[in-house]
This record gives structure tokens, C-alpha cells and sequence, in this order.
């Protein structure tokens, strides 16, 4: 079951595994003094030397099995000596163990199309290490090496004193990257936020001190006390028979053995405080104004064992869904009080506690305010309580999502099942499979009451145990908040008198009348691609294609040329940062807050766009809402919404998203680096500045919306997924057919303008922090050729192995470093091809010199056998995938129309991948990495 945290901010979805049918369809009551059942598809079992597996078959991806090995150990664990080894010991492990020695693991995972970073990876957190590890499930050799791998992991690390040292650069790297003005408010913050626990002396990346000075022995006494079977759970997931994976596990570490007189692992606890403690910190290189209050629980973290348990989740989620949809709304108004805010109940930094946490992003001057509207709205619901309509709406959603989940039960990904395997572990968050968890939410909401929720809040609320931090800019003319003043607050709002929150009714559905029937005037179908076009009496084009690869997706795309190319350059300043709030204002005299009461219930989304070159819309849905879809298509044609109000919340917002990102040193090297490059186009806008947002033309930006929407002649429709074809039809010619039509058949004009091109060197100091960045770019105009464009882009991939063997495993010089290539068609044939990577000032011109040795070893001698059958191998497996992918197939079926190219060739793909030859790649090295480059630097002020 996944936390209420999980649930409603970041969108993951449930884990979707699967009983008999006949299960969900037994309405018999659970008692609540149940416990919760564990998912019968998932073999659990645990090894006589305490080591714990989790086995699932799952047939999404076909031949991948995900492996994981999960440690109960981070940070939280190390000895004074140790501080930063639990991170560092993660590192080690990919430096030299019994079976694969230095950089042996790295160079096998990738020969067989395992990525270094995007595939392969591992974290460390307080209280936990995971390693991640993707491989192949139908090759048994390179299964039984992938398993070798995460055996190797567990308990055969070399850790040499020469491969310690070695390591120390990347690892100091990494803490480097991590330093900033975020980073330095962090460390004043989090003492207040873990007041009286060790974890706010244990972050993962360690002291510099440490990393650079620790005894070998701290990090060898760390993996022989920590890492150890009954502290260790392996996981497989993925397109093999359970029988062959449990096998593999038991064959691995059955023989590790036992732990003598183990060292206990300790669990450690955040203390309560009586007093509100506040931190109020800021930063000259501060981006964004933060405030935060927590209401930590008085009593330690439960996990949830009994099926009341499940349910007061539930109750929880629904709370949340309210709670948020009321501050969606302010956000929305008139006036918003912040960029976005939120609240929920969950986990905080410690394992063991829990807190209610209400959170908001907000102008630099709006702190206080911000802060005031996060308390006025808990207080108001601890007040009056939520009303029926809201909560008819939340329940609506919620059970919509589980409906989704549930009907993608058995297309779900391995890398999404097994994220849940690895909290059951950990945090023995229950884990009863989607059919269960489907089935109880369909049977038990009815039954939740409006009373039940409202109380939770008396819980959540307190005086002790509180915590008030703020974060924000240093900078002349913006005053700093106070303790005093955020104590006043507090007392002020207690107190205050608070009108009850109004729940306007709204209109059942998005259109009470249809609009006029179009019609298809030719149907033909495409048995190569799988698809169907449509050409309608609007002589709009609808192309689709019916997949099996999810069952309850659709996606959606359309595209008519001619975009903002078409406005004049004073156009073009006046509307640009403003066509990003013209949705804003909603369709069809329904305002954002009203579409989402309209919608409740409904997954569609679709959101309409003016780009460089063509104007268009994109979305999503499921079957059951699919004609929603089509409505929302219509309206924003025909019915966008004029609001100046609306507009103007949204102006205000990116205001202050926007006011203080200059601050940043990173922000600002791109910035400085965008002017350099592309400065003397006389559209150049760079970053939005609040000046900007302010001289925006809403009325300009609204007018050239309704022309480019206008005429739906040229526009083509594109639609993926599980489509009833039947349904399709008749939706095409309710709401597209039916759109106003001129045939007025525009086309993109193109400005005389070209990038900087040539021999370059632009050096930007900002920033307090000792931390660099190098950016490499090769760019200029060429004759688009696709089979060059495939070998550049290969090139790219080959140089980021180079890239990443040299600069980090050698010189220990960077943390990550990569390269990324691409020759393109339109608007004018155009190559690019840029290097970058983060590294220490000391350390810029030897490393920029050993990327451009790379790239000249390329240049005369290509790349390496070796070399380009890593990059084919992971191409090769990347497209199988893709192929079964609705993004993947709309993307492409949309590019080949937007660029005139035929997507039949994309069955070619793997017959162009295996052509590909050294010769290939070393020629457009020779072609295009030899006419000069621009050297961008970002340096440290001095």
C-alpha cells in the first residue's frame, strides 16, 4: 500500500499485480481486525542465513528481469569515522569486487546494453542502500552474470586501499555538486527539523573532511558490520518463471553465510519538543522562496498491519485530496498567496515519525502571507470540516486512480511493481496486490463518512511538536521575516475569525449541446504501421493506432503548422510569456477550479500549445473518458476562455517563480550562455524576468491564439492506445469534424537567423562555491542525411563511455559527464553536438583538454569495436522496448508527418543499427568535430 505522501504529490501509481477474477468479485465484508493479506503473485521467502527475497513473473518489459538488492543500512548507521561511508561504500561497490575488478562491471553491464547511470545505479538514504540493476531474461549466461553481480554486491567487495583512494575525486565530486545556497540553508534548518536526533548529523554525502582523510579501515568495518544477509532482501521482477529466479537466489547467497554476534541495528528515534521552533534562512543565491510548517506526531510511525489500518489510510488520502484541492484554488484566484502549495500527512526525514506538513512556494516578499494562508486553511477545516460535495468529488478521484491501476494490472512495468517490494521490506508497508486493494477501496468508500475525515485534523494540529521553516533570498530591499513575527502569526490565526469555505455547485458536464456532426470523407488504412487515417470534411487529418500495450491509455497529439513564425518580431516579444497563461483561464465559460469539479472522477488532461513552427494540442485519457477528451479537443478550438483575472493570477505566480532565478549560478551560466549563442536573433527573449511577465500582452497573446486556431483544416490528429474504433469514429465526426474550417493550408516561414557557429571561448563567473562547469559545442548548418544523423548521434553515445572511463575513472576529476549529438531536418538542415560536464575550478583545463583528446582519438581512429557494439547493443534494446510503448509509436507517427519523413522506416531501425560501421561514426567526427567549437566555462567568482 502506498503512503498518502506517494499517493497524492508524486503521482505513482499502485502496484499493479493480480489475483483470479473471481476474487474481486466477492462482496464479502472484511473484518477490520484482519490482516492485511500479502499478494499471493509474489513469492517472499527468507534464506537460512537471514536474507530475504521477493520473486514476481511480470511480462512488461519481455526479456528484462529488474534485480534489486536492498540493504537495511544507510547513514544513520556510520561510526563517527564513518561519516559519508554508507554513500561511499555504494560507490565501492561498482569499483572492484571477486568476480568483476575495476571497471570490469561497468564495461561487461554495458556490453550487453545495460546504461551506466540510466539503467544501472544505486542510492543511499539515512536508513537504507538499494542497488538497481535491469538485465536480460533471455539469455541464461547473461542472467546468471547479472545475479553474480548483485551476489558480488552483497558480499564481495574488493575495497582496496588503492580503489579507496581512487574513489575519493568522484565521491567528492558529487559532494561538490551538492553545494549551494539550498545546501547551505539545509545544514541551519534540518538541526530544528531532527531537533535532538542523530539524523541531522548523518546526511549521506559525508564531510569533506571525511571523505578526503578516512581510514581504510572505517569503510571496511562498515560493509563487514552492515552489509549482511539478515539485513539484506533480493528482489526479481521481471519476464522469467519464478521457478528459475528463486533458484538463481538460493544458488547466490544461500552460502553466504550467517553473521556472528551480529552488531544490533539500531532504530532511531526523533524526540518530541513542547516549544514551536522556528528557522529562518536565506541565501544570496537563493532561487525560490520556500515556508514550511510540520506538525511532527507525538507517537512513532506504525506500519499498517490490520485492514483498519488500510482504511485509515484511505480516510487519510481522501483528507489530503480535500485539503489540496482547496489550496488548488487559491492558487488559482485572483490574488494567489503562492506558486503552489500542499499539504499532507507522512513521512519526514526519520523513519520512525510522521507528521502532518503543509508546504508552499512562494514570491520572495510573500512568505509571511504564503504562511498565514497554509494555517488559516487547516484551521478553517478544523473549523467547519469538509463539505459533502468535495468529498463526493475526492472519493470520485481516488477510486478513479485505483481503477486505472487495477485495469493496467497486468501491463505495468517491472521497475514500477518493484518499488513496492523494497518498502514491504524496509518500512513493512503492506502490500496486498491491486486486486485486493481495488476491491476494498470499491467496497469501503461508500461506507467512509464525511465525520471521520473532518476529525482527523484535531490529531494532526498541535502546538508542540511544530516546526516553522522559511527559506528565501538575501538581497537589498527584501526584508527578512521574523521569529517574532511568525509567533504573532501563529497566535493571530488561532484566533481568528474564519468564514466557512464556499462549495459552489457547478454544471454536470463540459458541453450541454453538441455541436453540429462532420464527416469522414476517406478511411485508409496502413497494415504495415497498424494505423487508420481519417480525412474529414474539415479536410482534417486523424491518424490512429489501435495497441494492446496498455489498458487503460490513450494518448494524443495534433499539430498544424505555422506557429508564432508567422507573427511579426514585435508580436512574437509582446506574446511569448504570455501564451504559457492563456489555458489558465479555462474553456467554455468554466474556469480552472470548475473544469476540475466538472472532471472529478475523469483521467483526461489536454493541453493546447503555440511553438516556434506549429501550434498544437496534447493529451491523454482512458477508455471510459474518452469522449471528455474529445470535448476538451473541441472547446479549446472554439471556446477558450477570455479572463483577465485568470491571467493575471498566472502572471503573478511566474512572477514569482521566476524573480529571483537569476541568483542562481547555475541559472545564470545558462542564461549568459543562451545570450552568447543566440543573442543576435531579434526574437531572443533568454530566461523570463518578473519585468518581462509584467510587459506580456494578454490581449495580443489571446487574439493570436484564436487565428491560430481558427481554421482546423491543416491540423492532424494523432490517437495511441486502447481505442474502441467504434467510439472513435463517432467522436471524430461529433467534435473534430465539426471544427471550423478555411483551408487556409499555412506554412512556417523560417528567419535568416543561425546560431553563433565558429571557434568560441565564453567564460561566466558567479557563485561563492568552488565549482565549475565546462560546456562543449560543435554546432553549424549541414544537408540533413538520416544515416548520418544516426551515426552522430551513436558518436555522441560512444564519447559519453569515453567520457566517463577518462574523466571520472582516471582523472577522478567528475562526478558525471556526457555528450549528446543530433542532426536535424527542420526548420533548416542544422548539426549540434555538445560535452558537458561539472568539475572542481582547479581541475577545468586539464579535463576540457582529455575530453577534446577523446574526441580527437574518435576523429583519427573511430571508435572501437568494443565500443560501438555497447551503443548498438543498448540502441537494439531500447527500440524493442519502445516498440511496445503508446508514447513511443505517437511520437513517431506525429514526426513523420511534422517532418515529412515515412515512419514505416522505423521497422529499418534495427537493420540501421547493425549496418552502422566504425567508418561510419569516425567520418562524421571528421565532418563535423573539426570546424571549431564554442567553449562555454563557468567559474567561481574570484
Amino acid at each position: 500500500m502506498l503512503k498518502t505522501l506517494k499517493l497524492m504529490f508524486f503521482a505513482l501509481t499502485f502496484v499493479t499485480t493480480s489475483y483470479a477474477q473471481e476474487v474481486l468479485e466477492q462482496k464479502t465484508t472484511i473484518a477490520p481486525e484482519e490482516k492485511i493479506p500479502f499478494n499471493p503473485e509474489v513469492k517472499i521467502g527468507k534464506l537460512s542465513n537471514g536474507l530475504t527475497y521477493y520473486i514476481k513473473n511480470n511480462g512488461k518489459p519481455e526479456n528484462k528481469v529488474e534485480l534489486r538488492l536492498v540493504i537495511n543500512a544507510g547513514s544513520i548507521l556510520e561510526d563517527d569515522d564513518q561519516v559519508g561511508l554508507a554513500h561511499f561504500m555504494e560507490h565501492m561497490c561498482f569499483n572492484g569486487t571477486k568476480n568483476f575488478k575495476k571497471n570490469e562491471l561497468v564495461d561487461y553491464l554495458q556490453g550487453i546494453g545495460v546504461k551506466f547511470g540510466a539503467h544501472l545505479n544505486a542510492y543511499t538514504s539515512f536508513d537504507e542502500t538499494v542497488y538497481i540493476l535491469p538485465i536480460p531474461s533471455d539469455d541464461p549466461e547473461k542472467l546468471e552474470q547479472g545475479f553474480q553481480i548483485i551476489e558480488d554486491w552483497a558480499h564481495n567487495a574488493l575495497l582496496t586501499d588503492e580503489e579507496i583512494d581512487n574513489e575519493r575525486g568522484v565521491v567528492l565530486e558529487e559532494y561538490r555538486l551538492g553545494k549551494g545556497a539550498n545546501e547551505r540553508m539545509m545544514q541551519k534548518y534540518l538541526p530544528k527539523i531532527l531537533y535532538g536526533s542523530k539524523y541531522a548529523e548523518r546526511l549521506p554525502i559525508g564531510t569533506k573532511e571525511n571523505l578526503e582523510t578516512f581510514d581504510y579501515e572505517s569503510i571496511k568495518r562498515y560493509y563487514k558490520d552492515w552489509y549482511r544477509p539478515d539485513l539484506m532482501a533480493v528482489m526479481a521482477v521481471g519476464d522469467i518463471d519464478i521457478a528459475t529466479l528463486e533458484a538463481k537466489i538460493k544458488s547466490h547467497f544461500g552460502s553466504i553465510p550467517a553473521a556472528k554476534n551480529p552488531r544490533p541495528r539500531p532504530v532511531f528515534e526523533l524526540p518530541n519538543h513542547k516549544e514551536t521552533l522556528i528557522a529562518i534562512e536565506s541565501d544570496k543565491e537563493a532561487s525560490f522562496s520556500n515556508v514550511q510548517i510540520m506538525f511532527k506526531d507525538t507517537d512513532n510511525a506504525k506500519a499498517d498491519v490490520t485492514v483498519e489500518d488500510y482504511r485509515k489510510s484511505i480516510v487519510e488520502s481522501l483528507f489530503s485530496q480535500m485539503i489540496n484541492n482547496r489550496l488548488d484554488e487559491l492558487r488559482n484566484g485572483e490574488n494567489p498567496p503562492f506558486v503552489y502549495g500542499y499539504s499532507f500527512h507522512g513521512g519526514t526525514w526519520a523513519r520512525t515519525k510522521n507528521a502532518y506538513q503543509s508546504f508552499a512556494m512562494t514570491s520572495e516578499t510573500g512568505q509571511l502571507n504564503a504562511l498565514k494562508i497554509l494555517l488559516e486553511e487547516n484551521e478553517r477545516v478544523k473549523k467547519y470540516g469538509f463539505y459533502e460535495g468535495e468529498f463526493d468529488r475526492a472519493k470520485k478521484d481516488i477510486l478513479a486512480r485505483m481503477e486505472k491501476s487495477f485495469k493496467d494490472k497486468d501491463k505495468t512495468e517491472s521497475n514500477r511493481i518493484i518499488g513496492e517490494y523494497v518498502r514491504h521490506f524496509l518500512e513493512n508497508e503492506s502490500m496486498p496486490g491491486i486486486e485486493w486493494e481495488y476491491n476494498y477501496y470499491k467496497q469501503e468508500l461508500p461506507k467512509i463518512t464525511l465525520d471521520e475525515i473532518n476529525s482527523l485534523i484535531s490529531n494532526y494540529i498541535r502546538e508542540d511538536n511544530r516546526v516553522v521553516v522559511i527559506t528565501g533570498p538575501e538581497k537589498e530591499g527584501v526584508t527578512k521575516v521574523t521569529e517574532d513575527e511568525v509567533k504573532t502569526l501563529l497566535e493571530t490565526v488561532k484566533n481568528a475569525d474564519l468564514k466557512p469555505y464556499e462549495d459552489k455547485a457547478v454544471a454536470a458536464s463540459l458541453m450541454s449541446d453538441l455541436p453540429e456532426m462532420g464527416s469522414i470523407v476517406d478511411y485508409k488504412k496502413d497494415d504495415v504501421l497498424g494505423t487508420t487515417k481519417l480525412t474529414l470534411s474539415n479536410n482534417a487529418t486523424v491518424t490512429y493506432k489501435v495497441t494492446d500495450f496498455k489498458n487503460d491509455e490513450i494518448l494524443f497529439d495534433a499539430f498544424s503548422y505555422g506557429g508564432n513564425s508567422l507573427y511579426t518580431d514585435e508580436e512574437y516579444k509582446a506574446t511569448t510569456f504570455a501564451n504559457g497563461g492563456l489555458a489558465e483561464a479555462g474553456v467554455n465559460n468554466f474556469n480552472k477550479v470548475e473544469l476540475s469539479k466538472i472532471l472529478s472522477g475523469k483521467i483526461v488532461s489536454v493541453r493546447p500549445s503555440i511553438g516556434t513552427y506549429s501550434e498544437g494540442l496534447s493529451g491523454n485519457t482512458t477508455p471510459k473518458d474518452f469522449e471528455e477528451l474529445f470535448q476538451l479537443i473541441h472547446l479549446y478550438f472554439t471556446s477558450l476562455n477570455k479572463d483577465q483575472k485568470a491571467f493575471n493570477s498566472f502572471k503573478e505566480k511566474q512572477k514569482a517563480f521566476v524573480g529571483n532565478l537569476m541568483a542562481s549560478p547555475q541559472f545564470y551560466f545558462q542564461n549568459e550562455m543562451g545570450k552568447f549563442i543566440y543573442g543576435d536573433n531579434p526574437r531572443y527573449m533568454g530566461f523570463p524576468t518578473a519585468e518581462a511577465m509584467d510587459k506580456a500582452d494578454y490581449d495580443l497573446a489571446y487574439q493570436k491564439y484564436q487565428e491560430r486556431f481558427a481554421d482546423a483544416s491543416d491540423f492532424k490528429f494523432y490517437f495511441v492506445g486502447n481505442i474502441e474504433e467504434k467510439m472513435l469514429l463517432k467522436y471524430v465526426m461529433t467534435y473534430i469534424a465539426s471544427l471550423p474550417s478555411s483551408n487556409s493550408r499555412e506554412d512556417y516561414k523560417v528567419s535568416n537567423f543561425r546560431p553563433r557557429t565558429g571557434s568560441h571561448t565564453k567564460i561566466i563567473e558567479k557563485g561563492e562555491d568552488e565549482k565549475s562547469a565546462v560546456r562543449i559545442t560543435y554546432q553549424g548548418a549541414t544537408a540533413y542525411n538520416k544515416k548520418e544523423a544516426h551515426a552522430f548521434k551513436s558518436l555522441a553515445e560512444v564519447l559519453s563511455i569515453k567520457l566517463i572511463e577518462k574523466l571520472r575513472e582516471e582523472e577522478g576529476g567528475v562526478y558525471g559527464a556526457g555528450a549528446r549529438a543530433s542532426i536535424r531536418k527542420m526548420p533548416y538542415g542544422w548539426y549540434s553536438f555538445n560535452i558537458n560536464f561539472p568539475c572542481g575550478p582547479e581541475n577545468v583545463e586539464k579535463l576540457k583538454t582529455a575530453a577534446l583528446a577523446e574526441v580527437d582519438k574518435l576523429i583519427a581512429n573511430g571508435p572501437t569495436d568494443k565500443d560501438l557494439a555497447k551503443i548498438k547493443e543498448a540502441q537494439i534494446l531500447e527500440y524493442k522496448e519502445n516498440m511496445k510503448k503508446n508514447r513511443f509509436w505517437l511520437r513517431t507517427l506525429k514526426n513523420a508527418d511534422y517532418q515529412n519523413k515515412d515512419a514505416s522506416k522505423i521497422f529499418e531501425f534495427e537493420k540501421s543499427v547493425n549496418s552502422l560501421t566504425k567508418e561510419d561514426l569516425q567520418n562524421v567526427a571528421k565532418k563535423y568535430l573539426t570546424k571549431g567549437f564554442i567553449l562555454g566555462i563557468h567559474n567561481p567568482e574570484k
